[in-house]
């Protein structure tokens, strides 16, 4: 079994069992998840709900990238499919009624971000590594990453976005991604006080929290303000290439190995996402974008070229930022038709 329920107190546990992908979510894990938070709903003996990972170093790596891929090169119907219930399971999470907690101990990537950012509780752990690293495989920060990385302060956003760099506990508290920074050898004593008294969870957090380290992003706060100002990826990359720092290189190093196409998609997207009615609204617009990414040739060469082949040399196409045109975004970004459109149930 790849997820795992219980009632365990007062509180409903969901787990991720899927070790050797570090957890990473395919169809049948949403559907399980969203059918235990629909028994839940109702239930009065369970007062709250707790996501975290059974076994192995990571809580979630993401999603199901290579079934996405290999979907992508013939049909997509598997892909979207598959996109049209994890979203919903973002969806469910972030307009459930009771109090959810996820547990982010170890790497939470993609869809791991996508099932612990809606939630009421995110702690985190010094094992903790936190990205959207999308736009290496021709994809974009989906699963509600236009919602949540338009609202960081500055550009922070926006730069781990493109780059998608990595933020550890210490960061991710600081720019409110998490709300908890406590010890992983506390999580067992933590999780089972939670579930004796879930209503009692700030204090029991409370008295666990460690003092956070330095936010070694927060140092960059100026150059990625400054730098990644833009809306405009090429006014982007020009502002990198003008300045001379080894910072601002090596993030054009990053970005020069990134698709062009999803950096312009994932612009765009939390553009739009900061001001975005509802998260529901938010979920309809990625679906949207992502059923016209997975018909795109990136998906395929960005997985062959990290996850297949491995040799990080990846062909996109379009191959420069110049080459994909305002006009190819917004046929991704157009709505889609009344029978085609995702909706929350």
């Amino acid at each position: 079994m790849m997820i795992l329920t219980a009632v365990d107190g007062h509180l409903g546990r969901i787990r991720l069992n899927r070790p050797r992908a570090l957890h990473a979510l395919d169809h049948a894990m949403c559907e399980a998840m969203l059918a235990a938070l629909e028994q839940w709903r109702d239930d009065p003996a369970v007062h709250a709900i707790l996501i975290d990972h059974a076994e192995g170093r990571g809580f979630c790596a993401g999603g199901d990238i290579r079934m996405i891929a290999d979907s992508s090169a013939n049909d997509g119907v598997a892909a979207r499919a598959f996109f049209a219930t994890e979203y919903r399971l973002n969806h469910r999470l972030f307009t459930y009624a009771k109090p959810t907690i996820a547990v982010m101990d170890g790497v939470t990537m993609g869809g791991g971000v996508g099932i612990s950012q809606p939630c009421d509780i995110r702690i985190a752990t010094g094992n903790t590594r936190f990205a959207m690293p999308e736009t290496a495989i021709g994809l974009f920060p989906d699963v509600g990453g236009g919602w949540y990385l338009s609202r960081l302060p500055g550009r922070i956003g926006q730069y781990l976005a493109l780059t998608g760099a990595r933020l550890d506990g210490s960061e991710m508290l600081a720019l409110g991604l998490a709300t908890h920074l406590v010890p992983a050898a506390a999580l067992d004593t933590i999780k089972a006080t939670i579930a004796a008294d879930p209503l009692a969870i700030d204090a029991i957090l409370s008295g666990h929290a460690v003092p956070p380290g330095e936010a070694a992003i927060l140092t960059q706060r100026e150059a990625i303000d400054r730098l990644f100002a833009s809306d405009d990826f090429e006014e982007i990359l020009s502002a990198l290439e003008a300045d001379g720092s080894d910072w601002a290189q090596a993030q054009l190093t990053t970005l020069r190995q990134r698709s062009p196409l999803s950096c312009k998609v994932s612009l765009k997207l939390l553009l739009d996402g900061a001001t975005m009615p509802t998260f529901e609204d938010e979920m309809r617009q990625e679906y949207a974008v992502v059923t016209r990414i997975v018909q795109r040739p990136d998906i395929v060469e960005g997985v062959r070229a990290v996850i297949v082949d491995k040799d990080h040399a990846p062909k996109w196409d379009p191959a420069t930022a110049e080459a994909v045109s305002d006009h190819m975004i917004d046929r991704i970004f157009a709505p889609l038709g009344a029978a085609d459109e995702w909706q929350p149930r």
